[in-house]
C-alpha cells in the first residue's frame, strides 16, 4: 500500500510577510503561488500543488533577498555621501 501524500505547506504566511515588509512585486507573486497550492491539491493535481509550494517559497525568498539587497545598497550610498560631505568640508 502506498503511503498517503501530505499536502505541502503553502507558505502563505511567509508570502504575506514578504509582501508587507520586503518587496511588494515579488511578494505578490509569492501570494498567488501560495494560494494555488490549496486549489491544486483540492483538484487532485498533487504535482502542481508541490510545484506551487516550491515556487511560493522561492518567491518569498526572492522578495526578502531583494529587500535586504536594497537596504545594503541604501546604507552604502548613505555612508558614501556622508564620507564625501566630510571630505568636501575638510577641503574648504
Amino acid at each position: 500500500m502506498e503511503p498517503a501524500m501530505q499536502k505541502p505547506d503553502n507558505g502563505l504566511i511567509w508570502a504575506i510577510l514578504s509582501t508587507v515588509f520586503c518587496c511588494l512585486p515579488f511578494g505578490i507573486v509569492a501570494i498567488v503561488k501560495a494560494t494555488q497550492v490549496d486549489t491544486y491539491w483540492a483538484a487532485g493535481n498533487f504535482d502542481a500543488a508541490n510545484q506551487a509550494a516550491r515556487d511560493a517559497r522561492k518567491w518569498s525568498w526572492i522578495s526578502a533577498g531583494t529587500a535586504v539587497a536594497i537596504f545594503v545598497i541604501y546604507i552604502i550610498v548613505v555612508v558614501a555621501i556622508i564620507g564625501l560631505a566630510a571630505m568636501c568640508g575638510e577641503l574648504a
